[in-house]
């Protein structure tokens, strides 16, 4: 140490410095060694401790739920997903236009049709505030067997026609992006890949059906088919007319540049048809509320003080 401190000379207090400094990293660095090896230590034991017990909980009540639960869908997809007839056609066509593309969709709508047809009849018939045994008690529990039934459905329409509603609104801008793309000179393949990149922000629902329509070209289908199934998804008639439009132009060797100007011209004039619809018909639509709700308030506020003249005699 005598040497340090010739070395210093009369900074002596640096030297005291630096070594309260090294003794200080030396121990905070020994207590960070000991708690990683302690922490390593742990989850090693727990990784042992996790082999030998059930991880996946089928033992318990939750994971034989969970095995009840998939053995129904199981059963239900085996026996009514797997029917090609065309009711079943008609609903996978639906459920897909609705945003479900599970393929055990059917099997859930079919669950959940029974489930509520079931729940809600169970539910009148215990808690419904009626005689037991009358007509009416019976009559309701019909009713809401029936409401549930027919709940599923209705929420899958409504789903459907909120799900459409986007699509509308955005195939002109589609058509748009689709000619600026054909102008460049970029094939119809990438010209829908760059699109629908173009698109996501804006519209998610329709970027997500040009999405799968590019899969499937990659996959190997042909153009016309990707889009007549983009058609079918959509559920518009813009858009089936566009996959008519495709094949005409390909099997007739016309331009499709000039083709898609035409139709994105048509569909502008379609979109602003439809919102000039909107705005016409809308004094119509308020007619109602105004009958509803202004007039009668006009009528009490100029009837009332003739009234309460007549009644106290001061007219």
């Amino acid at each position: 140490m005598e040497p340090l401190f010739t070395m210093f000379g009369d900074d002596a207090s640096i030297l005291v410095t630096l070594l309260v400094f090294l003794a200080s990293a030396t121990l905070a660095f020994s207590i960070m060694a000991v708690l990683r090896v302690r922490g390593s230590v742990r989850r090693r034991a727990a990784g042992i401790s996790a082999i030998g017990t059930d991880t996946d909980g089928s033992g318990s009540l939750r994971g034989s739920s969970k095995k009840a639960a998939q053995r129904l869908v199981d059963y239900t997809t085996r026996h009514y997903s797997a029917d090609d007839s065309k009711d079943m056609k008609i609903l996978r066509q639906r459920l897909i236009r609705a945003g479900i593309f599970d393929s055990s969709g059917v099997a859930y709508f079919f669950i959940a049709r029974t489930g509520l047809a079931v729940g809600l009849a169970l539910a009148a018939f215990f808690f419904a505030p009626l005689e037991q045994g009358s007509s009416v008690f019976w009559m309701a529990l019909g009713v809401a067997g029936i409401v549930g039934y027919v709940a599923p459905s209705v929420y899958l329409d409504r789903r459907n026609a909120a799900r459409r509603a986007e699509p509308s609104a955005g195939f002109a801008d589609f058509m748009d992006l689709l000619v600026v793309c054909a102008d460049a000179g970029l094939s119809m393949e990438a010209s829908l890949d760059r699109v629908g990149r173009e698109l996501g922000d804006s519209y998610p629902s329709l970027t997500a059906n040009i999405h799968m329509a590019n899969l499937e070209i990659r996959a190997g289908r042909t153009l016309t088919e990707a889009l007549d199934h983009l058609g079918d998804r959509l559920g518009l008639e813009e858009a089936r007319s566009f996959a008519t439009l495709i094949q005409q132009s390909d099997e007739l060797g016309s331009s499709i540049t000039e083709a898609l100007r035409v139709y994105s011209d048509d569909m502008r004039h379609k979109r602003l048809s439809r919102a000039e619809e909107k705005a016409y018909s809308l004094p119509a639509k308020l007619s109602v509320p105004m009958m509803v709700c202004i007039f009668p308030v006009l009528f009490v506020v100029i009837l009332l003080p003739v009234a309460v003249r007549l009644y106290t005699g001061n007219y």
